[in-house]
């Protein structure tokens, strides 16, 4: 049996992209190329990866192959890229999966300081929901993640840990329309807002928010659980509730909407980390150290609000 790399890309592609067509545009080859590879890979493993229907689906076996499949390919960007370290010329490509608020909020600065400072890494963004984020991190479909509260790194875990990055702490904010009672105070207390009805985005951040609400000695009575940012913020535009968000949402708030600090103050850890389980893609190292400087140098510039959007912190996560 000869199972090679550029049989494990195109099953991969398929998979990812839904179908050939779409994988043949997304490696630059012929549709009839990709067909190829896939076939000879089943012919290898004596069965069918995929079922050829639309989308494209993997068969029982193809769904076993798969996570061997993406580390895989993963340690093989990883040997490409110490070689390409070694002689200093850091490149290839990383994909980074973060929370729709880190997409929107924080990623697009770092884009494009990265285009920028590390013009031979590309960056390509996977956006989901925390749990997917997680997953995509731990099956190898993500090099990377911004993740929110990681739990400390067990030694040893990790056969070649990496330098993660706290990039921000990130505060909570309560979000009002403009002609609020409370939208010209200082802060606002949660207690304050038991009488509003409460728009909830079922998320990573639902756990932090319910716990706010047990600090304050509240139920949590949410009245509607929206799946979409922006569609949260119409429906806070249009009077129909008030809502928490983070304060890394600020620049996607419009000047109808105010964004408050929050009594009780609590945050999250944005961080910027590898795998547990395995070795890092060696560019990630290079991201996390552009990455720092880029945020340090911002909020050198712009004064942050209190409790708001703290800068990175020094200390790396193993």
């Amino acid at each position: 049996m000869s199972v090679n790399l550029p049989q494990l890309r195109a099953f991969l592609a398929v998979v990812d992209a839904g179908g050939f067509s779409a994988a043949a545009a997304e490696l630059g080859m012929s549709q009839s190329a990709v067909s190829h590879a896939v076939a000879s890979l089943e012919r290898e493993l004596t069965a069918p990866l995929l079922v050829r229907a639309t989308p494209v689906r993997t068969t029982a076996l193809g769904d076993r192959v798969l996570p061997h499949a993406r580390i895989a390919l993963s340690a093989a960007r990883s040997v490409e890229q110490i070689a390409a370290d070694a002689t200093e010329t850091m490149t290839g490509t990383v994909r980074l999966a973060c929370t729709p608020t880190v997409c929107q909020g924080l990623i697009p600065g770092l884009l494009r300081y990265w285009r920028e400072d590390q013009p031979r890494i590309t960056v390509r963004v996977f956006e989901g929901d925390s749990a997917e984020v997680s997953a995509w991190l731990e099956d190898g479909t993500a090099d990377a993640a911004v993740l929110i509260d990681p739990p400390p790194a067990t030694a040893g875990r990790c056969p070649q840990p990496g330098p993660g990055i706290q990039l921000a702490t990130d505060g909570y904010r309560a979000l009002l329309p403009r002609d609020h009672p409370l939208a010209d105070e200082p802060f606002v207390d949660i207690r304050d807002l038991e009488d509003d009805q409460f728009l909830i985005s079922p998320n990573g951040c639902e756990a932090r928010i319910r716990a706010i609400h047990s600090l304050a000695g509240l139920r949590f009575t949410p009245a509607h659980r929206v799946r979409d940012l922006a569609t949260l913020i119409s429906m806070v535009q249009a009077g129909i509730g008030v809502t928490v968000l983070s304060e890394v949402s600020r620049s996607l708030i419009p000047p109808d909407l105010v964004l408050l600090p929050l009594k009780p103050q609590t945050s999250r850890r944005l961080v910027l980390t590898g795998p547990h389980d395995r070795p890092w893609h060696p560019a990630i190292r290079t991201l996390a150290a552009s990455a720092a400087v880029h945020l340090a140098r911002t909020a050198s510039r712009s004064p942050l609000p209190a409790e708001g959007l703290a800068p990175p912190s020094p200390q790396h996560t193993p």
